[in-house]
């Protein structure tokens, strides 16, 4: 049977909600229409802010808790009205949430997105599926990356083997072999764009380096680079995930105190972008030999000198956006959670244990009626 859902996904960069609204045909969907509304910059600032320890965090958590699903339900408001659908045609809306704090190591593990489903239901007058990463956790799992199992429903190819390189504030990889006998396997490799926002923002004053423009006029300090690569994150293996907590301006400033130079801003910045490629590769060599193309979502998909650099390591397999796939690169997330949803109210598993390392397949999300 034919069904509408929307998928609602904000990631690490916190520059914007993303909305689809998808038409799904049994398992496969279709995408109808799509709409970005930005995130304002103060609320993006307390965002960002919230992300790190601070004082009043219960308080601050408790109220972007409520605006923020005040912004959601007004992007679900508009798409609904460019795509001219009412509510009651909609089954249900996906909203994977911003996550503010993202733990999966320790005695405890956490993780904590916002974004009030209860608040946004209410508002929408529409079922919403949130809250999908604590049950993977409650598994044994990492919680993340999910994407995998949405990439591996739509991208798998029995004729080639593929990496799905999904690009936003981190990265992370979908390993997705030909051979429907070997497991789909993925995991966050580190920063993605994460780290090059941060720094165009401090140097430049806008939230991002357009296309990798500046990057591209700097030189890489092989020092740095390295100082960077002795994270001890880069060589534990998978399962594994990350986030802003771990990777951030502080730990960059670490790494230049470490290498103990001085360099020019634009230098910086390609050697990040240096550090960014040079984890997805080795991720792709190390644990995914014999692809035979690679697939790129999110917004680094954009920066050309990332792509540029992916392509020059990654010598004769093809680097493609997720467009060459008919699935347009900034919105195959929200697209992935509005998958998801219909996962969960269907009754199958969202999760796959050999990514996140979760005790089995589990049922993901809670269902906030409308």
């Amino acid at each position: 049977m034919a069904e509408l859902l929307i998928g609602l996904m904000t990631g690490t960069s916190m520059d914007s909600v993303d909305a689809v609204l998808v038409h799904f045909t049994g398992n496969t969907p279709r995408l109808v229409a799509k709409h970005a509304a930005p995130i304002p910059s103060a609320m993006r600032h307390a965002l960002l802010a919230l992300a790190q320890p601070g004082p009043n965090e219960l308080d601050d958590m408790a109220r972007l808790d409520a605006t923020l699903a005040r912004l959601f339900a007004g992007t679900v408001q508009d798409l609904l009205l460019k795509a001219d659908v009412v509510p009651n045609k909609v089954r249900a809306i996906g909203s994977h949430g911003q996550t503010i704090r993202h733990s999966p190591a320790g005695p405890e593990p956490y993780t904590l997105q916002i974004g009030n489903p209860n608040l946004l239901a209410e508002l929408t007058g529409i079922l919403t599926v949130a809250d999908f990463r604590r049950r993977d956790m409650a598994a044994g799992g990492q919680g993340a990356p999910l994407a995998p199992a949405f990439h591996a429903a739509f991208f798998r190819h029995p004729d080639e083997s593929r990496v799905v390189v999904n690009m936003g504030g981190i990265a992370n990889i979908t390993i997705l072999p030909a051979d429907r006998s070997q497991p789909v396997r993925g995991f966050d490799t580190g920063p993605g764009n994460v780290l090059l926002d941060a720094w165009t923002q401090r140097h430049l004053g806008t939230p991002l380096d357009h296309e990798g423009a500046w990057g591209s006029t700097g030189c890489i300090i092989p020092a740095l680079l390295q100082c960077c690569l002795d994270d001890p994150y880069f060589t534990l293996p998978p399962p594994k995930s990350t986030g802003r907590e771990r990777f951030n301006l502080t730990w960059l400033e670490e790494k230049l105190a470490a290498w103990g130079g001085k360099a020019v801003p634009q230098d910086v910045q390609a050697t990040l972008i240096a550090l960014t490629t040079h984890m997805i590769t080795t991720a792709i060599r190390q644990y995914a030999e014999g692809t035979q193309r690679v697939l790129v979502g999110g917004g680094g998909v954009h920066n050309r000198a990332i792509m540029a650099g992916l392509q020059h390591q990654l010598g004769a397999i093809p680097v493609q956006s997720t467009e060459t796939q008919g699935v347009d690169p900034d919105y195959v997330e929200a697209i992935g959670f509005a998958w998801l949803a219909k996962r969960t109210l269907d009754g199958q598993p969202g999760n796959l244990p050999e990514v996140t390392g979760a005790r089995g397949l589990r049922i993901l999300g809670g269902i906030y009626p409308a």
